[in-house]
């Protein structure tokens, strides 16, 4: 494909969700950026995982594949990956099978043999595996870094006492953390990186006294989790009402705070009560500046003459909050947005550098083809106060089922990894009009499977 440039390139940060990467604050003539994708290998069987890498052209932005990539995920199904401050170090989380071979993994069902697998980065953007860690719980889908690099968690759908052969609770984890009567929950596993090897060491659960005076292993967070993020001195986990039957999870409608202290990894229930958002069907928890947003895909109705959207019934909508005292969320002034009319399924966004333009990633319902209802909405952000218009146009295009959305280092190009036709998506940005362009047919790379996720790592020289 070929992009033509809207700017110099600028000083640039790593702009992923859930990724964090430390740069150098300085005047520099070139940038260097990679794109790491997860996902499996459609040729062979049991979800056996890779990781596929390119370096971006700042220029054009065309991709082209690193040298030694793709590489094994170090399992099966990944699922997330997070790069460390300093690009040095590269986690993916592998999810693992059920006992049928697949990924859709359940409380009857659980997954095995899944790990975090670590990686370090060389100067070339290649990956070279270096160790394997275990979370406590089962069913591990989430990752993140803390923002001072010190610390990684992830997310377990499910924790230890879920697999209890009996229920005591003076024992369980989940009654001692969560409550009386609280007998299943998921759980965040906290580990403590080596700043010079990678390496993790298990905190923990200082707040939770288990069987025998020993401390939890892991920090209990409600039932049926979905996502989770951090932000600030919290994490928020976004949970589900009702057992989803099987993964991806969704189904989010609540969300639970916890106090994060980074100088020790701990968590603590910052509420007592669950925070209701009025919603069945949450994909997502995801932080963009100061607001944090749920994607919805359920429909919403916008009646409102004064709208900056036509009157009607959307597929699927965008809530927007900020979060206030002891980590509860206030919803924004204009707390809702509608998804586009033509897509559906959102599950990922990005708030460009300039804080411009917001971009919601629609996954679509469909499982194989070219799916009409997958795409991107682009939208103005304004503040002061806060809200969300369409941008003209307000559909742009991506591959099928893009799984994630982000912006190269030099701030001109996006790119979707996505997972029904198993494809790399880029476009260019224009800076004026926020305009998504240079479509699919120029801008596809192809993968060797579906892919599940993706970060960019940049570098300055």
């Amino acid at each position: 494909m070929k992009f033509t440039k809207f700017g110099k390139a600028v000083l640039m940060g790593a702009l992923s969700a859930g990724v964090i990467s430390g740069v150098s604050s300085c005047v520099v003539s070139y940038t260097t950026g990679y794109l790491y994708v997860t996902g499996t290998v459609t040729a062979q069987p049991n979800g056996n995982g890779i990781i596929s890498g390119y370096r971006i052209d700042h220029n054009t932005g065309l991709l082209t594949t690193i040298n030694g990539l793709p590489v094994s995920s170090g399992g099966a199904s990944p699922v997330r990956a997070v790069l460390l401050t300093g690009s040095r170090f590269l986690y993916v989380l592998n999810r693992g099978l059920n006992a049928e071979g697949n990924g859709d993994c359940t409380t009857t069902d659980p997954c095995q043999n899944a790990n975090i697998t670590q990686f370090a980065v060389g100067g070339n953007g290649i990956l070279t595996p270096q160790e394997t860690f275990f979370s406590q719980g089962t069913n591990p889908f989430r990752l993140l870094v803390d923002t001072s690099g010190n610390y990684l968690l992830v997310l377990d759908h499910d924790s230890p006492d879920n697999y209890a052969t009996s229920y005591n609770p003076n024992t369980n984890g989940c009654t001692l953390a969560l409550g009386s009567g609280v007998a299943t929950c998921g759980d965040i596993t906290i580990f403590q990186i080596n700043q010079t090897t990678g390496r993790l060491s298990l905190v923990e659960n200082a707040q939770v006294t288990a069987a025998g005076g020993q401390p939890l292993t892991y920090f209990p967070v409600p039932v049926n989790p979905v996502d989770f993020l951090m932000t600030g001195g919290y994490v928020l986990t976004l949970t589900a009402a009702t057992q989803p039957a099987s993964f991806p999870y969704t189904g989010g409608s609540q969300v639970w705070p916890y106090t994060y202290s980074s100088t020790s990894g701990q968590l603590t229930l910052s509420q007592s009560s669950v925070q209701t958002l009025g919603i069945a069907q949450g994909t997502a928890i995801i932080a963009a500046q100061s607001v944090i947003y749920v994607p919805d895909n359920e429909p919403v109705t916008i009646t409102a003459t004064n709208s900056a959207f036509p009157q009607g019934t959307y597929p699927s909508q965008i809530l927007a909050f900020t979060v206030g005292s002891n980590g509860a969320l206030q919803a924004e002034t204009q707390p809702i947005t509608p998804d586009n009319s033509s897509l559906s399924n959102p599950i990922q966004l990005l708030e460009e550098s300039k804080n411009k333009y917001l971009y919601v990633a629609n996954q679509g319902d469909n499982l194989i083809g070219n799916n009409p209802q997958s795409g991107i909405a682009g939208y103005n952000v304004y503040t002061g106060p806060f809200q969300l218009q369409p941008t003209t146009p307000w559909e742009f295009s991506s591959g099928s089922g893009p799984q994630c959305i982000v912006e190269d280092p030099s701030d001109q190009f996006i790119y979707t990894a996505n997972m029904y036709d198993s494809s790399v998506t880029g476009v260019i940005i224009d800076p004026n009009s926020g305009n998504l362009f240079a479509g699919r047919v120029n801008s596809d790379y192809p993968l060797q499977g579906p892919a599940t996720w993706c970060l960019i790592d940049g570098r300055v020289g």
